[in-house]
């Protein structure tokens, strides 16, 4: 017997009890369907931090903070006025949670360090549009990190930190309050900046408006340049009081090529937790999330396992009674010679057969459902984040999940396709 003849004699087979089939098929069809949906929907949320964690690192930053003791075993520590003062901790700007000058100096001084940017904290009161007397004004934050990377524009380009002139990079929810018609005519407009002096008087600041940014999960506020936060960083500036900053930016020297390798990075992680400093990339920090996102995921997957294995179990019960009904047929297809690979084979792809007609079916039913869903939150729950796509269906991911149930499938079959091979013909004949 050939092969497509099994095969065309294992399809024609799987739909003898119409009934019994369909009820194991529906029920590797909610494993299928639900599995498909929940790594559909981690495919989604890790792109989505990916592309976010892409626009605000090149790979070859580190930010560095002052490193924060958690020996809580211990007690509170002991104040020691002569070890504060030796540390430079005296000044509660000093030390402790923020970076001072000795702290920049020793950054600079690690092997693999090409730039360390301390960032200042400005604070901005509102927004308005520049020469339009009356207009409205809006409260607005300053991305402290807006020289790490770049924005996700809708329009225009990135900050020039090298420019002297004074850039802004407005979210896009500022765009229709400031009266600009679009992200596009926002650009090249100025816009007028209201912030307090270090004599808590009112002082104004104009800025150029060089870009228009989508809303990110991980990076709130206009971004700034240079120019902009130095100038209102030294007009908020108290006399007299050190310097101290809350975090550092430094960019490596990359020794691959155009990138940083990871050993590169872990000297530099090694040589920051000598100086009592903590250096973490964006990945770092976001692997938190990830892992968070990645448990959710794993949970939800594991009931779409409960319901994979519970249809195991139908496949075997299906097969099983398959076998004893046609008992007398195995006996005759055996008699005329047909081997016992030959009728393991059979009963295999009957269950290969259960296998595909349920995952398929629960797959296509997950991405039709799961993409109105996904366009449905888009325009509401989730408009807030602009190119988050919830649900992100890879063909390569929903193959995976269908060959995945046919393995299952197949794996149940085999008790059944066993019993069947093993069939003696003649008893099998006499079989009632």
């Amino acid at each position: 017997m050939k092969t497509a003849d099994v095969l065309r004699m294992a399809t024609k087979n799987v739909f003898r009890s119409k009934l019994r089939t369909t009820l194991t098929v529906m029920s590797l069809f909610v494993g299928a369907f639900t599995l498909t949906l929940t790594t559909a929907l981690g495919a989604g949320v890790n792109d989505y931090v990916e592309r976010q964690v892409a626009t605000l690192s090149s790979g070859d930053i580190l930010l560095v903070s002052p490193a924060t003791s958690v020996e809580s075993d211990d007690g509170p520590t002991k104040w020691d006025p002569e070890g504060r003062q030796q540390s430079g901790s005296a000044n509660p700007l000093g030390g402790g949670t923020l970076l001072n000058s000795d702290d920049i100096a020793a950054v600079e001084g690690i092997d693999g360090v090409r730039t360390v940017e301390p960032i200042t904290q400005v604070a901005i009161e509102w927004v308005a549009t520049s020469g339009s007397a009356g207009a409205d004004r809006y409260e607005i934050d300053v991305n402290p990190t807006s020289s790490i990377g770049q924005s996700d524009l809708i329009a225009g380009a990135q900050l020039d930190q090298e420019s002297a002139e004074s850039e802004i990079v407005l979210p896009e929810e500022y765009v229709d309050a400031l009266g600009l018609a679009d992200a596009e005519s926002a650009i090249g407009q100025s816009v007028a900046l209201g912030y307090l002096d270090s004599a808590q008087e009112q002082q104004t600041l104009t800025a150029v408006v060089v870009g228009v940014a989508r809303e990110s999960l991980f990076a709130a506020g206009a971004g700034a340049n240079s120019a902009l936060t130095e100038s209102i960083a030294t007009a908020q500036a108290v006399t007299g009081q050190p310097e101290a900053w809350p975090i550092a930016v430094v960019r490596l020297s990359p020794d691959e090529g155009d990138t940083v390798s990871d050993e590169a990075l872990q000297r530099a992680k090694d040589d920051l937790a000598e100086l009592d400093l903590v250096g973490q990339t964006i990945e770092d920090q976001l692997g938190v999330v990830q892992t968070v996102i990645n448990g959710i995921i794993g949970v939800l997957s594991a009931f779409a396992v409960v319901a994979l294995i519970a249809a195991s179990f139908g496949i075997v019960n299906t097969l099983l009674m398959s076998v004893q009904e046609r008992t007398r047929e195995i006996g005759l297809m055996k008699a005329m010679g047909m081997s016992n690979g030959l009728v393991f084979a059979l009963f295999s792809l009957e269950a290969v057969a259960i296998g595909l007609l349920g995952s398929a079916a629960g797959a296509i039913a997950a991405i039709g459902a799961g993409s109105a869903i996904a366009g449905v939150a888009g325009e509401t729950l989730l408009s807030a984040l602009p190119g988050l796509q919830i649900l992100l269906f890879d063909p390569a991911t929903v193959s995976t999940v269908i060959v995945v149930i046919m393995a299952v499938a197949f794996l149940s079959g085999v008790l059944p396709a066993r019993r069947a091979a093993r069939q003696d013909p003649i008893e099998s004949l006499r079989y009632e």
